[in-house]
């Protein structure tokens, strides 16, 4: 087998390992899993570090289990957090389970044949018909409250300001633990990867593991992967508009995209062995192509071209570049029309907007009329016609005279019309 540690290493992907770990992945194919917990419908790039660990593992010969955690999201996982998580109702958590289902099932191939093919799970299969007395007598007992109490996720829950935890947050490293013996029994999972915050309840995994079989069929074992930060200490991972999702229908193509674009020199430096899967070689040629030149950004353009491509399409990568050019690139009036509303809205976000009705349009509006009267975009129609005569107006890019007229053939997306008045000032009209 090749060294996948010395891989995940080399790209900042390793914080704690247990010893052994990097022995067993080296003497065979080794069953692997990493949980995700059904908060949402959907996952954002936060998630992204796990999904690629995966990936990796699959890469590398290993046989890796997605868990979905219909159980354990009915419990809430108290790691990181100050207070206690709201219950979700079992109608959103099943919708959330099949929405994190479909987003895991992007990234690896379920249907597959492969020895090593992916594995897709839900632990409220096995959980669902564990009585409460079975659980506390064989799970349970095999686990002091001393060693539950040790760990930091409990630690600082029970020594902060806050309300405590409740018995059921408490049990959640129990159940996460159990996860991993029934992995361990029904697949011959052997190692539990996840976050760092998560190393208390994957150590949990590996002593029930042990604790509830004999020999070598004690075997456990985990790494975790360090928590993602940005170089100025903020938290990674959130755009001005939230969390920035794995689902165009909660962040766009084009914010996705816009979002590595915008990382920092230090950032992208890290991110891109992080988050992508290019060879040492080429990611080293890179970052000095980079340092010689900065403001090309070389580095931050291919982040988010291998990004979008991994977590969208090619396709979707092009379109989102060919966005991006209509406000920092040259770009004509069919490029516009080629986006769709929602990107059209994305790209010109924060821009000064205006509505007329559909009427109005109809019969055709004097240039002039809409730069002033309808729009307020420019101060007077005096200013309207010297910026016209001074060839700075643009309409859906094209510059246009004092004797334009505005109509229904100039509608971008048949509700939209793009006023520009120089490089840099943009006005967006909306037909109504």
């Amino acid at each position: 087998m090749k060294n996948i540690i010395s891989e995940l290493q080399w790209r900042g992907l390793v914080h704690d390992i247990m010893p052994g770990t990097e022995e067993q992945l080296l003497k065979e194919m080794t069953t692997t899993y990493i949980g995700f917990d059904p908060t949402s419908d959907s996952l954002h790039i936060g998630s992204l570090v796990p999904i690629i660990l995966l990936v990796h593992l699959k890469n590398f010969g290993h046989k890796p289990i997605a868990l979905v955690g219909g159980a354990t999201g009915m419990i809430g996982d108290p790691s990181g957090k100050s207070d206690e998580r709201n219950l979700l109702d079992e109608a959103t958590l099943n919708y959330n389970v099949e929405g994190i289902k479909s987003v895991l099932s992007r990234f690896l191939d379920f249907n597959s044949s492969e020895i090593n093919a992916p594995v897709l799970v839900n632990n409220y299969d096995w959980m669902k018909n564990l009585s409460f007395i079975n659980f506390a007598r064989d799970v349970g007992k095999r686990i002091t409250v001393n060693y539950m109490m040790a760990k930091d996720s409990v630690k600082k829950r029970l020594s902060g300001e806050g309300e405590g935890m409740s018995f059921t947050e408490f049990t959640y490293q129990l159940i996460q633990g159990y996860d991993f013996y029934h992995l361990h029994k029904e697949y011959n999972c052997l190692l539990q990867m996840g976050g760092s915050d998560q190393w208390g309840n994957i150590t949990t995994g590996t002593e029930l593991v042990r604790r509830m079989n004999v020999g070598e069929e004690a075997k456990a074992y985990a790494m975790t992967c360090p928590l993602i930060t940005k170089a100025d200490g903020t938290k990674f991972g959130k755009s001005e508009g939230g969390n920035v999702w794995l689902t165009a229908d909660k962040t766009s193509v084009y914010k996705f995209y816009q979002f590595w674009l915008n990382t920092t020199d230090v950032d992208a430096e890290k991110y891109i062995k992080i988050f992508t899967f290019l060879d040492a070689a080429t990611i080293d040629a890179l970052i000095v192509e980079h340092k010689t030149a900065p403001h090309l950004r070389v580095l931050q353009r291919r982040l988010a071209e291998e990004l979008t491509v991994f977590v969208h399409s090619k396709e979707d990568l092009e379109n989102a570049i060919k966005a991006s050019n209509i406000l920092f690139g040259n770009s004509t009036s069919d490029d516009l029309k080629q986006l769709n509303e929602a990107t059209f809205l994305d790209v010109f976000d924060g821009v000064p907007q205006a509505e007329i009705s559909r009427a109005e349009i109809e019969s055709g509006i004097n240039i002039v009329d809409v730069l002033n009267e309808k729009t307020g975009f420019l101060k007077s129609n005096g200013e309207a016609r010297r910026a016209l005569t001074a060839n700075s107006i643009s309409v859906n890019k094209e510059k246009v005279t004092e004797e334009f007229s505005l109509s229904n053939k100039d509608l971008i997306n048949n509700q939209f019309v793009l006023l520009q008045s120089g490089k840099k000032n943009y006005f967006v009209l909306r037909v109504k």
